[in-house]
């Protein structure tokens, strides 16, 4: 029982420790309700700044990327328990964010900037879109498994978890890729993009472009014709004009 305990509570600070990130990640690209920003920070040479800040951005891919790999997680669960494999995974990604929001160094020169008015709030809207499309995408597949509690509520109660069956959800029936599409919106969608958001905006985007091919490669062999008919059908980020989509598509599980 004490073990069940224990692998419950880490998974729900896991869950936590993820949760408070990703709405101070929110904070920090839109400027508001944070201590620090991706504006603020110790100044310096603008070579220091961009290698600080590559490193940072490197640091989260590798760590995101390699982590996710089904030949790292053959290895690492000989020493880690499957119920907390997920958690762990959310935990380290967490961490890794942290670094990056903690250590930024701003570029603050301004690249644009939208007028107060009526289209800047309607640029404040967009951004807001994105973080939702986000978090609706995590809902749609499976949000407390895509962060580990169902794994680890499992283990406590004793329960054989098993891994969510295909689904078809509306989302996952426009694009493969809806909830990095809601980051895309969330990266580039805001009313005071200065150098600093803007390299931030260009590295995680083509980040996300890059590692969704390593994904989909990994989901094509493990789930074989019916994801490469899914590829066929539904287009990665930019949805089709409505009617041109097929009825009827298995969906898996969106990949780390």
């Amino acid at each position: 029982m004490l073990r069940r305990v224990l692998v419950a509570g880490y998974g729900a600070v896991a869950y936590v420790f993820f949760l408070v990130t990703f709405l101070y990640t929110i904070g920090f690209l839109a400027r508001v309700a944070v201590p620090k920003d991706v504006d603020d920070g110790p100044t310096g040479p603008v070579w220091l700044a961009l290698l600080v800040d590559t490193a940072l951005l490197t640091l989260f891919a590798v760590q995101h990327s390699v982590m996710a790999r089904p030949w790292f997680k053959r290895w690492w669960t000989r020493w880690v328990a499957p119920s907390i494999e997920r958690s762990t995974y959310v935990l380290a990604a967490s961490l890794a964010v942290a670094a990056l929001l903690w250590l930024w160094r701003p570029l603050p020169a301004t690249v644009w900037s939208v007028p107060d008015g009526w289209l800047r709030w309607v640029v404040w809207a967009g951004q807001l879109l994105g973080w939702g499309l986000v978090l609706l995408s995590t809902f749609q597949i499976g949000h407390f498994d895509l962060f580990g509690l169902r794994q680890v509520f499992a283990r406590f109660r004793s329960r054989q978890y098993a891994e969510p069956r295909f689904a078809q959800p509306l989302l996952y029936r426009l694009v493969r890729h809806p909830l990095m599409v809601g980051f895309l919106i969330a990266f580039w969608v805001t009313p005071d993009m200065s150098v600093g958001r803007l390299y931030f905006a260009v590295v995680a985007s083509a980040y996300i472009v890059v590692a969704v091919r390593f994904e989909e490669h990994d989901l094509a062999r493990q789930l074989g014709d019916d994801y490469r008919r899914y590829q066929r059908e539904v287009p990665r980020f930019v949805p089709r004009v409505p009617g041109t989509a097929g009825r009827r598509r298995a969906v898996p599980v969106e990949p780390r």
